[in-house]
């Protein structure tokens, strides 16, 4: 496919994911007056975000396996429909538990596309070129990320915050009649599908559980109490049952023996605080804007966009630079760093930093997520097998979204947990009562502008602390990053798309190199010719490429005709005629390399001796005698010659 061709049926792919990420962004700088419209807590506000990632996260190990499976192009539309439906239905929520409700649908919708766009892209695109393809997905998911904030913000001060979930909607319209248009597949080979619905039910039931420990662990009960210890011991084994089942399943949601592969294992290790770094900072800086800063929704976006600057410029520089140059070692281990100290920095804020200097922070980690976060996809989908692709892929995004649906509940408490006792502390050191809040306490998201001076002052100093508790959670969990960036084996990427390697995987090692549309260091795979342009000559040099001649040393026949060379590699063949066996005896003395044999003769034969003859490498006369489909063609010598 051409570049246009590609950047043609990718269109409906990043528009899709762009739907994906603004369904878990676009609400964040709109929550403190959804939830405070809604009449909920800080516990509804975390939940609201909580719930469409546990369901992201939870679905999107399903999606990447059904699509190893399944047709993919179907799969893709289906979870569009879902995320359409979804949202406009959480747009008309009149309370907080009907819209955490809708919000699991967006988050199945979502899961579906966060983990067949990838997929589908390892089809059309080689790993070699995916870099810069990698870097239009990266700025689609930088735009979704940190712009969705900005839209919503902007909405919610025009025409409302219900228009968050709206706004979606015509975009995942248009993204399901491009990919309908757009998109061509080849069909997979039929087989019996074989789900397996232990494995998947274990894994969403253990990873939800172990979800909801850690969202009301130490508010609604206390850590230590009998129903901490029951979530916590079913979640351990709803997942350790899980590990047996998907060792003994045909078909296993995640393959483990995916974990035998190290690029595969340490990426998932490293995509774990990239997850957190991603959805926790787009969550918690709307936060820190509107209730530390006293910002309005609109403005909250917009001062986050140096992180969206910073994500977009990286990932789009480093894709064409790996695409380019084929390294992306350097470029990822810059990120890293990148991103950790953009996050130890950030938990230097307080209320009343400098915006010049929050900026500098926000932009340092946009520019280390951006290097890192897409490529970690790539390089495992350069170093898995091409029948596990989907499940390789969507296993690191599952784990990046475990790890951000983790951090955001693990951060979410502890905002709650911390902002209370700092607001406390403010009112009491002030001698005013803590209850002066409203029946909500200090545990409800504020209404700033309702909040009498001194005490707004403590309110914004609290968050601002608050806030930058949590990004000290998160910056040590990025020098794990480091480290396993680092360690990942410096593989080279390969110049083959995934439906070429899977034809080649299917037709066997003849079939795959005699109709070799790209290469492959690695795979041996055959130049690119063109079946329509190309001379006779050239195919044969091409098929000689990927074929090594099986044939026979067997004692000759006297009606063997000896084998003819072609002239003019680069142009028209030269004509073609019978030789007698004595210049053939010579002739062959001359140009005779060193074959391949085998014990029997075999279409294979045919092939192999025919490419090499026509790239004008012929084997002897005496070697083609054995083989008794090239005997039985031997009448028709005349005409063949001739063609």
């Amino acid at each position: 496919m051409s570049h246009r061709e590609v950047l043609t049926a990718l269109s409906g792919l990043l528009m899709g994911m762009l739907v994906a990420i603004l369904s878990s962004t676009v609400v964040s700088t709109s929550l403190p007056r959804i939830v405070s419209d809604l009449n909920g807590s800080q516990t509804s506000y975390t939940w609201v975000i909580t719930a469409t990632l546990l369901a992201t996260t939870v679905s999107t190990p399903l999606w990447g396996k059904f699509s190893d499976l399944t047709n993919r192009k179907v799969l893709l539309q289906v979870a569009l429909v879902l995320f359409v439906l979804a949202s406009v239905a959480a747009g008309f929520s009149q309370n907080t538990a009907t819209l955490i409700t809708f919000r699991v649908f967006q988050g199945l919708g979502a899961g579906g596309l966060t983990a067949l766009v990838q997929v589908v892209m390892s089809d059309i695109i080689s790993p070699r070129e995916r870099g810069r393809y990698m870097g239009y997905l990266g700025a689609v998911m930088s735009v979704g990320t940190i712009g969705g904030p900005l839209l919503g913000g902007v909405l919610t001060d025009s025409i409302g915050w219900r228009w968050n979930f709206f706004v979606g909607v015509p975009v995942g319209v248009a993204a399901l009649i491009v990919i309908q248009r757009t998109l061509h597949l080849p069909p997979k080979p039929k087989k019996a599908v074989v789900v397996d619905y232990w494995g998947a039910g274990l894994i969403a039931g253990g990873v939800s559980l172990l979800l909801v420990w850690v969202s009301l662990g130490g508010k609604q009960f206390e850590w230590a109490s009998t129903t901490s210890w029951l979530m916590g011991v079913g979640a351990a084994v709803l997942l350790a049952l899980a590990v047996v089942v998907e060792f003994r399943s045909k078909e296993p949601i995640i393959p483990l023996t995916l974990f035998t592969n190290r690029t595969f294992t340490f990426a998932v290790i490293a995509s774990l605080s990239v997850g957190v770094a991603m959805f926790g900072t787009s969550v918690f800086l709307g936060q820190y804007m509107q209730l530390a800063r006293g910002q309005s929704p609109t403005m909250a976006g917009i001062l986050t966009l140096p992180m969206v600057l910073g994500l977009l410029i990286s990932s789009m520089v480093a894709g064409a630079l790996i695409s380019k140059y084929g390294k992306w070692k350097p470029y990822m281990i810059v990120g890293s760093i990148l991103l950790a100290a953009g996050l130890f920095l950030m938990s230097t804020i307080e209320y009343d930093t400098n915006f010049f200097i929050v900026s500098v922070f926000m932009a340092m980690m946009g520019l280390g997520i951006g290097m890192v976060m897409q490529n970690l996809v790539l390089v495992v989908q350069n170093s898995v097998d091409v029948s596990v692709v989907g499940a390789a892929s969507s296993s690191v995004a599952f784990f990046r979204s475990l790890g951000g649906t983790i951090g955001v509940s693990v951060m979410g408490a502890v905002l709650g947990t911390k902002v209370s006792g700092y607001i406390t502390d403010g009112l009491t050191d002030a001698g005013v009562d803590p209850s002066a809040l409203g029946s909500g306490g200090s545990t409800s998201i504020p209404d700033l502008s309702a909040v009498p001076g001194p005490i707004r002052t403590i309110i914004e100093s609290a968050y601002g602390q608050g806030v930058a508790d949590v990004f000290l959670i998160a910056a040590p969990l990025a020098i794990i990053t480091i480290v396993f960036v680092c360690l990942l084996p410096n593989v080279e990427l390969g110049t083959k798309t995934g439906i070429q390697r899977a034809a080649a995987t299917t037709d066997g090692p003849a079939a795959g190199s005699s109709a070799a549309t790209g290469s492959d260091d690695s795979e041996g795979g055959a130049a690119p010719v063109d079946a329509n342009a190309a001379s006779p000559a050239a195919k044969g040099v091409a098929a000689t490429a990927g074929l090594a001649p099986a044939v026979s040393s067997a004692p000759a026949t006297e009606s063997t005709p000896a084998p003819v060379a072609a002239t003019g590699l680069s142009g028209s063949p030269a004509p073609v005629s019978p030789i007698d066996e004595g210049d053939a005896a010579a002739d062959v003395q001359r140009r005779h390399h060193n074959h391949t044999t085998t014990a029997t003769g075999t279409i294979d034969t045919i092939i192999a001796t025919g490419a090499a003859e026509v790239a004008g490498h012929p084997v002897p006369a005496d070697e083609l005698a054995e083989s008794p489909v090239f005997s039985s063609l031997v009448e028709e010598k005349d005409v063949a010659a001739d063609r």
